[in-house]
């Protein structure tokens, strides 16, 4: 009888367990903020804002917001291949999140930044950067990495973190970044992802199906963050949708609805 090697067999990393949010373990203090007219999702990978605001994003879609994703880096570190083409990768997360996006209903921009993966470093030329995409697309909500979470080890989703929160802030004055060609402007909420101390939930029964499909967009995740090996016939597949139904499950069971997606909410900015 032969055996297929797991991964640490292998000599290849360990799925870690899936990126999918927060459960809130105090009170929820609201659910559901009004439909924005326009949202924006800055976050550090290709993939990111599907794992953690997806079933969210697709709820505002399909009542009329305009999705806006902002990718800070270029994905090249999304393969445990020493010998992939990094630049072949870079092209194709480019097109998986593009994909996932139409996924998710958006009729916005995907804007990917390039930054090297990894790398992603929180300057002031980045935080120009995000500045400009937020007084361009103008949206009511920013959705974004929480930067105050304790112990996260991957440095980018750390720096996204404070680049998209000190964006806003100079986004919404008119004497920062005075060369950007577009005028000032204050979202009316922020809310925060991967939450040190999740206090809202958005209700995204009826919705989860979308994320689960925005995420098979991005294949090349598939042995990396999904675990669902090259040759599956379909049963890692539905396991994966199975573990991320089962998370908004468990969120929405905190804020008594069926599904739910969890953030830290500000809403005075």
């Amino acid at each position: 009888m032969t055996t297929t090697p797991s991964p640490a067999a292998a000599g290849e990393p360990v799925p870690s367990p899936l990126p999918v949010g927060s459960v809130p373990t105090a009170p929820v203090r609201s659910v559901d903020l009004p439909v924005p007219e326009r949202a924006l999702a800055i976050v550090a990978h290709p993939d990111d804002a599907e794992f953690h605001c997806g079933a969210t994003l697709a709820k505002w879609a399909a009542h009329g917001c305009v999705l806006n994703h902002l990718v800070l880096t270029d994905g090249s570190k999304g393969t445990w291949d020493p010998h992939a083409d990094v630049e072949a990768l870079v092209e194709q997360r480019k097109q998986e999140q593009m994909e996932a996006a139409s996924r998710l209903g958006s009729r916005g921009k995907v804007v990917m930044l390039g930054h090297v993966d990894g790398e992603l470093e929180a300057t002031l030329h980045v935080r120009d950067q995000v500045a400009y995409w937020i007084r361009a697309l103008r949206p009511e909500v920013v959705l974004a990495h929480d930067p105050w979470r304790r112990y996260r080890l991957h440095p980018d989703h750390r720096n996204a973190g404070w680049l998209a929160l000190d964006g806003l802030v100079a986004a919404r004055d008119p004497h920062f970044f005075r060369h950007h060609d577009v005028g000032f402007h204050r979202p009316d909420a922020v809310l925060l992802f991967e939450a040190e101390e999740p206090d809202h939930v958005e209700d995204v029964t009826g919705f989860v199906d979308t994320k689960v499909s925005a995420l098979l967009a991005h294949r090349t995740q598939f042995r990396t963050t999904h675990d669902i090996p090259d040759d599956d016939d379909g049963t890692a597949a539905e396991a994966f949708r199975q573990k991320v139904l089962a998370r908004a499950a468990e969120v929405g069971a905190r804020a008594g609805v069926e599904a739910g997606e969890a953030y830290k909410a500000l809403t005075e900015l």
